[in-house]
Formats: C-alpha cells, sequence, structure tokens
C-alpha cells in the first residue's frame, strides 16, 4: 500500500506532506516532500483513534433513558433491557458499533461488557481489548471472567487472526465487592493484564465509596491489589489529587468522556490537574446509550473546548494535546507501543479524511482543524494493520473486508432493538 500527495500528522507534533509506504501491516517508509500551502490540504492521513472507554454492544440502546442520573439511568433503564438481552443481541450491537466506530476513523477500542462478544470485532477487523464485566462477587463469575480471558488470549496468540485481546476488568467499586477484588487481583499475578474500571464518576458514588471503606474508589481499588499491574480507568471526575498520585505510581491511565459525564449531569474529570501529576490521559465515548454516538472528533471537540471554558484560559490544552489523548495516550493506556502514530516500523493503523469539505477550508492550522472543525463523516478511508477495513467511496459495500454486509448487520440491529424497546 502506498498513499501519495497526503498531508499527515506526524510524531514531534509535525504536519508533513508526502508518502506513506506500507508492507504487511507495517509503516515502512514515511517521505517528506517539500513543504506547500496548506490552504487547501486535500487529503489528510491521521493516526488510527483510539476508543479508550466504551460499551459497544449499547447500539442497541442508543439513547436509551435519556435526561436521567446516572444511578436511576443504569436500574430504572438500562439493567432492565440488559436482563433480556441474548448472545445473538449483543454481537449485533457490537458489530454496529465497530462499524460506525471504523467509518469515524477508530481503529482500535477498549470494550467492556458483561458477554464474551469478541469475534465482532474480528470481523470488523478492528483491534480491540474486550473485558468482561465483574458484578457483585456473583458465584461462578470469577472464574469465568479469568478463564474466558485466558482461553480466549491463548487462542489469539495460537492463531494469530488479529489484534483482539481480554483485559480483566470490574464494572465498579459499587457494583463488587471486595473480596471480589481481592480475588480478581490474585488470579492476575499469573495473567497480568491491564485493568478496566469506571471509577468516581459520580460525587454520590464517589461519597458512598467513602462512607463504605474510609477511601475513595481509586484508593480502595489500590489496595485491594487490582490495579497492580496497571488498568485505564473512565470518567475519574471526582479523583482527588491523592488519586491522580496513585494513578501515575500505578500506571493507570484517566479516560475522559465528556461528552457522556456531561448528558448524565456527572460533571467534568480535572484531566489538566491529573496531566500536571503525571496521569496519562486517553479519551473515551462510553455507549451510546449516554452519549449517543461514537464520533471520537466530537469527543476531541468538548475535550478541548470544556477545559478551556473551566479555566477561563484559552491556552489550555493546545490541538496536540487533545490529538494524542485520542491517538498515542490512547495507544500507552492499553499498553500497546505499536500503534498511536504515522511512524517507521509503528502498525499501519490510520484514517484518511477528505479536506476538500465547506468547514475545512481555508487548512491554515490542521491540528486546530482536526480538533475544531472536524467530524467522523470526513472520513473515507480507514485502514487497520495495513488492510483496508473502511473506505466510504464503496457505498454499501464499504465494509467489503467484512464477512457480514451492512445491510445484514442493520437487519440484526434493528430486530434486536425492536425487541428490547417492546419488553
Amino acid at each position: 500500500m502506498k498513499l501519495e500527495d497526503v498531508w499527515m500528522l506526524l510524531p514531534g507534533r509535525r504536519v508533513g506532506f508526502g508518502t506513506i509506504e506500507v508492507v504487511g501491516d507495517t509503516i515502512t517508509a514515511v517521505k517528506l516532500a517539500e513543504n506547500r500551502e496548506s490552504k487547501d490540504a486535500g487529503r489528510l492521513v491521521i493516526p488510527g483513534l483510539v476508543n479508550c472507554h466504551c460499551h459497544a454492544p449499547m447500539t442497541l440502546l442508543r439513547g436509551v433513558g435519556g435526561g436521567l442520573p446516572l444511578k436511576r439511568w443504569l436500574e430504572e433503564a438500562i439493567f432492565p433491557k440488559e436482563a433480556k438481552l441474548t448472545d445473538e443481541d449483543v454481537h449485533a450491537g457490537a458489530l454496529w458499533g465497530a462499524m460506525e466506530m471504523l467509518a469515524g476513523g477508530t481503529t482500535c477500542v477498549a470494550d467492556m461488557y458483561e458477554w464474551n462478544y469478541q469475534h465482532a470485532f474480528l470481523e470488523a477487523g478492528m483491534r480491540a481489548r474486550v473485558t468482561t464485566v465483574g458484578r457483585l462477587g456473583a458465584p461462578g463469575r470469577l472464574a469465568e471472567c479469568v478463564s474466558a480471558t485466558r482461553e480466549w488470549n491463548e487462542w489469539m496468540c495460537d492463531e494469530v487472526r488479529g489484534d483482539v485481546y481480554m483485559d480483566l476488568c470490574i464494572h465498579s467499586e459499587y457494583l463488587t465487592d471486595e473480596h471480589f477484588c481481592r480475588e480478581l487481583a490474585a488470579a492476575n499475578e499469573d495473567l497480568g493484564r491491564r485493568l478496566h474500571v469506571h471509577v468516581s464518576e459520580t460525587k454520590r458514588e464517589h461519597e458512598e465509596c467513602i462512607a463504605r471503606h474510609g477511601k475513595t474508589p481509586i484508593a480502595y481499588l489500590a489496595d485491594t491489589g487490582i490495579l497492580d499491574h496497571g488498568g485505564y480507568a473512565a470518567h475519574c471526575v471526582w479523583c482527588t489529587d491523592d488519586d491522580f498520585k496513585i494513578m501515575a505510581e500505578r500506571d493507570v491511565s484517566l479516560v475522559h468522556n465528556p461528552t457522556s459525564n456531561m448528558k448524565l449531569g456527572s460533571g467534568f474529570a480535572r484531566i489538566v490537574r491529573a496531566m500536571e501529576l503525571g496521569v496519562n490521559v486517553a479519551l473515551g465515548t462510553d455507549g451510546t446509550a449516554s452519549n449517543d454516538n461514537l464520533d471520537m472528533f466530537e469527543e476531541m471537540h468538548l475535550a478541548s473546548l470544556i477545559h478551556k471554558g473551566l479555566a477561563n484560559d484559552p491556552t489550555v490544552l493546545s490541538p496536540w494535546d487533545v490529538i494524542e489523548m485520542a491517538t498515542k495516550n490512547g495507544a500507552k493506556a492499553l499498553g500497546m507501543g505499536d500503534i498511536g502514530e504515522i511512524a517507521v516500523g509503528k502498525k499501519a493503523d490510520f484514517c484518511v479524511v477528505d479536506m476538500d469539505k465547506l468547514h475545512l477550508i481555508p487548512a491554515f492550522d490542521i491540528p486546530n482543524l482536526v480538533v475544531h472543525s472536524m467530524h467522523s463523516s470526513d472520513v473515507v478511508m480507514t485502514v487497520v494493520g495495513g488492510e483496508t477495513v473502511y473506505e466510504a467511496a464503496l457505498g454499501e459495500n464499504a465494509f467489503d473486508g467484512c464477512p457480514v454486509t451492512r445491510a445484514d448487520a442493520k437487519a440484526a440491529l434493528l430486530a434486536s432493538a425492536t425487541r428490547l424497546l417492546s419488553c
């Protein structure tokens, strides 16, 4: 594969123009031509976006429970519907979510849900770190989570079918007990997987944990040993400076979910302070019931504006800061050092944006356009490991490499969603 005469976002916070060459799944050459005026940029190549917190099967529940705060949203709108899900429903929702992300330039996702649905990401051609949820220390649930993780990862290593592996997770402190956490931490001494968890999403959750344990959620989880192999914590809206210090020490990344946090009225994570204290900050969309889309460009846009407004300072979070949160910081959060940048030796994961759009001309400052003007619908091609997995020009066949057509995926999703919403 060779992409010629393209603009590209490069390591070192540089914008270059030239050619990208790919052999197999790896970038083998980045050749820069003499700079030219970029007021009409043509095509722009961006490192594949990394969505570090998602619930892809929840495309089935897009917008359900809108207007409710988190606790009521979960208990009244989400959990009753999820109790009626089948394996087929979850697979249909996950595949549709993967397609939505790929069409928007997201090449890798950290996804959390209750079922084993990893095959959906393999079918779509997407990289993923998938976690099955442990709740309430249910009998047999720990063994099930650990066994599923070990068996799937061994199968992936043996078959080399793609880059979809399982990490470990718990949903949250409030939906798990201490015994479960400690047992999972002990089991992970052998597996060595990073942990995916919801942390301090709401003020109520944060304060109730302190009342129960005399510690914040992060401090409590650290004491159970569950963060000993690092991880990625979603939300962290009410985390303290001491929490951030623990996260930096334990290699736990903060995954910022600005849209979801605002829609549920949870608040604003103090990501600027977290970064000052050494925490790696990445971005996530959360699920489509609390977002209602999987558009990482929108998350970049909101992350930039929110924190400038909160600080009354337009210099807070440069466009490059935000782009890195959505690319190489996300890769770091997931322990994936071979993606997240357009550089020789890195995996060929990137998306191509058509810059010939009304809202992208003139292109005086390309990084600024990426964060403040661009939409996921501007993506015309997405490449994962050197394979084109989405190409807008193909229309209905845009996901040509997927064994399921877009039409069939849509039919399966709508059949499941219709049944759920009628329950």
